[in-house]
């Protein structure tokens, strides 16, 4: 990896020298089929550079990973390959004003989801390509300047076996003995551009408002086509369209819009202008929940958002990642509030999205949301929930803070003023000091140039009468931010907790007087960040939290219900409310719980208590509670809904007695039944898992239950399945199938650490611990970054929690001071995971 870097230094000394013209890139992909003649598969990639020099006789460098080069000319003048090409960049020596450079290389299919993915489907034997990129993998698919800030036009041709459809960002302009040739693109960076190629199920729609027209796409995988809803796909993305022109008074700029649902993503979408990709896990094969088509909706109009954000108006480094990432996890949410059937997706974001802010914001390698990204490793690793979901709700709370109007008329400047170039923070801010005509600077350095979540919690004085003397916002943190947060009075009226008061302020400092609810009758529950309006952690006074003890089931809003959900959570996390006490509230009131999204991440939220943050003597106990209670529930749901369906998945994941092993077996032989469940295919793996972890279901089980359903979701099921069961031969197969080889694809190596990751093995994965910290090194420096990350993060000895591990980490990174950064922050941020679970197991511990 560390050859394939880049600099920012590099990347701006390049920009100051180079304009690109354009791109034209020829790729042969007729050898995606058939025998190989060798090991690596390859294809033919052609391309040719126009690009100008500000000063000639310079020298600079294209960039090119490939297994070979056949031919480098530049302005007519043939290089030798062997000299100029290190197998990731090709040196340009002797500029001139203007420049030709043309590449002839072999460059290679990928099986990690990163360039020219090459997948092969199990069920029919079919080929099917796309490309990934972000943040630099299209040097894999073709020679090129590979920084965000070289924006140029692209005109792609590709050769294709017979029988295939290809797509690229452009529209199709002609096809002709298998060479199909594509419209030359607006100017738009290297990573963002696409090829999807294969013999993919298509289907086609036609977005009109007024004059505008634009023809719509959607394609997935042959054998997925029987499951695949394109119609709420295309329905969600007119809504998105019409959302986005009445308020960005932008038309769309990129012609044609075709979204690709793909396998073996390691994403969960990409905004190719368009060509968008997403993973297919977003085509249901089964019955799922409101919250997956919510989820799925949210990353079609966060994707789209991108179209702008990202796409017409680019950041000019990764350091500002967060102009494209953070707006369009807001403008997800903020669109599909506004003009979707998920209304309540305010919600979502505050309990699921904000969990992954506060989790990042609280790890060792916090950064501000305007990050230093000093190269291209860096870049990956920050694509992380502070870039895109504290990003966000540090965006809500701008909104808030300058308004509505002022924000979205400050994008709308922006997209005018930018369209087609690159951008620095300094360049958004000025537009909204114009429309606001507020003090961007000083909020900027408050909120984008530090890290850091605050505390907010409620201090509340009483006088004689028993009503508000005086209620103040108290607020802790390295980074004392203005917060414009809305205080929330509730109390308890025929069985319900409902809100009868409500005052925003602004915060500032230590302490903030909410004068405004002096005088108010006392209140059961005292909210801080009602309404979820800033980014912060929310403590409860004594009175409100003995409140939520008792009712916290009753609060009639879902928002707030969320809110104090998420508030409970961070308590647990911070090992200021034994891991006993939240699964118990778990138990009690979530049952009552009428937001499904919310429901699975309580669901999560327990899972993550019992395994990692409960004290080790109660974890048995603990696990039998919540088995028992899922199981009450299940009972309990009405049949055929969601929530039946949901308490049926929590169920097989926390079964924990053989009585629950039997359930789940009669489940899937078909003697036990409950009304209105459907166990259709998916369920069905989710209900076999568990029966292989615990030794219930051996290999013969697992081969016919793949049997049942041979696809490359079974695949993954299975390989899943195989590696969960409780066998020390299993697991050192598992091992060496990850660490030792790079046989499996990105999907499959997925499934083998999901699998090999037990929580009821602790004793059986003892050993691999010590042999993790001997191998992460060599393993980081010969696979990809991706493969890498998830092998480094996806093994890390977490289920090992003995301060012995946590010695281990600190006597690694000690050693390896030296190491490249982002492997050091991948095992840094899990040493920081597994000291936060020893201290919240001994507040549960405390708790006995």
């Amino acid at each position: 990896m560390p050859g394939e870097n880049l600099s920012r230094d590099e990347a701006r000394e390049r920009a100051e020298l180079l304009t690109v013209d354009g791109y034209e890139v020829a790729l042969d992909l007729r050898s995606a089929v058939g025998e190989s003649a060798s090991e690596r598969r390859t294809f033919r990639s052609v391309t040719t550079i126009r690009f100008r020099c500000l000063t000639p006789g310079a020298s600079t460098f294209a960039d090119l990973v490939a297994p070979a080069v056949t031919a480098v000319t530049l302005n007519g003048r043939e290089l030798d390959p062997a000299v100029v090409f290190d197998g990731a960049r090709i040196a340009l020596d002797g500029l001139a004003d203007e420049n030709v450079l043309v590449v002839d290389a072999q460059c290679a299919y990928s099986r990690t989801g990163e360039g020219m993915h090459r997948f092969v489907d199990p069920e029919d034997g079919e080929v099917y390509l796309y490309t990934q990129y972000e943040p630099a993998d299209a040097r894999r698919v073709f020679a090129n300047f590979e920084q965000p800030d070289l924006k140029a036009p692209f005109r792609f041709e590709v050769t294709a076996p017979e029988g295939w459809t290809v797509w690229s960002n452009g529209a199709e302009e002609s096809r002709e003995g298998g060479v199909w040739r594509f419209a030359e693109t607006a100017p738009i960076s290297t990573y963002i551009t696409c090829v999807v190629a294969g013999p993919y199920h298509y289907v086609t729609d036609t977005y009109r408002r007024g004059d505008l027209e634009i023809a719509l796409g959607a394609m997935c995988r042959k054998g997925l086509a029987k499951h695949f809803d394109a119609e709420d796909v295309f329905l969600v993305t007119k809504q998105g369209f019409d959302f986005f022109h009445d308020n960005f008074d932008y038309p769309y700029p990129f012609g044609k819009y075709d979204q690709a649902f793909v396998p073996e993503y390691n994403l969960g979408a990409m905004e190719n202008p368009g060509m968008v990709t997403f993973r297919e896990e977003y085509i249901y094969r089964g019955k799922v929940t409101r919250a997956a088509y919510e989820r799925r909706a949210n990353v079609i109009l966060h994707e789209m958002a991108h179209m702008w954000f990202g796409d017409l108006v680019t950041m000019k480094w990764w350091d500002d990642l967060w102009l494209k990432e953070s707006f369009a996890d807001f403008m997800g949410s903020f669109s599909l509030a506004e003009a979707t059937r998920f209304t309540n997706s305010w919600v979502t974001f505050a309990n699921n999205r904000k969990a992954w802010a506060y989790r990042a914001d609280q790890l060792p390698s916090t950064h501000p949301i305007t990050a230093d990204i000093r190269d291209l490793e860096d870049a990956k690793l920050n694509f992380d929930g502070i870039t895109y979901a504290k990003g966000a709700a540090v965006l809500k709370q701008l909104v808030a803070y300058a308004g509505r109007e002022a924000f979205l008329e400050g994008a709308r400047r922006y997209f005018k003023r930018h369209a087609y170039g690159n951008t620095r923070l300094e360049d958004l801010l000025s537009v909204l000091e114009e429309t606001s005509g507020r003090d961007m600077s000083a909020w900027a350095r408050s909120w984008l140039q530090t890290s850091g979540v605050d505390v907010l919690a409620p201090s509340v004085a009483y006088g004689e009468d028993g009503r508000v003397a005086e209620l103040a916002v108290l607020q802790e943190g390295e980074e004392l931010r203005p917060h414009r947060a809305a205080v929330g009075l509730y109390r308890l009226e025929g069985g319900e907790l409902v809100r009868y008061a409500r005052a925003e302020v602004d915060v500032t400092g230590e302490r903030t007087v909410v004068a405004e609810l002096a005088g108010a009758e006392r209140p059961a529950l005292v909210l801080v960040n009602d309404d979820d309006l800033t980014y912060c952690k929310v403590r409860f006074d004594e009175g409100s939290l003995e409140t939520l003890r008792a009712h916290l089931g009753d609060i009639t809003d879902p928002l707030a219900r969320a809110l104090c959900w998420s508030a409970l959570w961070n308590l647990t996390r911070d090992a200021l409310l034994p891991a006993r006490d939240f699964v118990g509230l778990v138990l009690r009131f979530a049952g009552r719980e009428s937001d499904i999204g919310v429901l699975q991440m309580l669901h999560a939220w327990a899972r993550t208590a019992l395994t990692h943050y409960a004290a080790p003597k109660w974890r048995e106990e603990g696990g039998r509670l919540v088995a028992a209670g899922a199981l009450r529930e299940l009972r309990a749901a009405e049949p055929g809904s969601e929530h039946q369906l949901t308490w049926a998945r929590f169920l097989a994941a926390t079964a924990a007695t053989d009585a629950d092993f039997a359930l789940l077996e009669g489940l899937l032989d078909g003697s036990v039944a409950f009304d209105g469940l459907d166990v259709d295919q998916e369920l069905r793996w989710s209900l076999l898992e568990p029966l292989a972890a615990h030794g219930r279901a051996d290999e013969s089980v697992i081969a016919a239950e793949l049997a049942r359903d041979d696809t490359a979701s079974g695949k993954r099921h299975q390989v899943r399945c195989l590696a969960s069961r409780p066998s020390a031969a299993v697991k050192a197969q598992a091992w060496a199938q990850v660490v030792e080889s790079d046989a499996l694809s990105n999907a499959l190596v997925e499934a083998t650490i999901a699998g090999f990751a037990q929580p009821s093995q602790r004793e059986l994965l003892a050993p691999y611990a010590p042999v993790y910290f001997e191998v992460i090194e060599r393993l980081w420096a010969e696979r990809s970054i991706q493969i890498g990350m998830d092998v480094v993060r996806g093994l890390f000895p977490s289920l090992q929690d003995d301060p012995a591990t946590l010695e281990r980490a600190d006597a690694w990174l000690a050693a390896h001071a030296s190491s490249a950064p982002a492997l050091r922050r991948l095992v840094l941020e899990a040493r920081d995971d597994l000291a936060r679970a020893l201290r919240a197991q001994s507040c549960d511990a405390s708790a006995a």
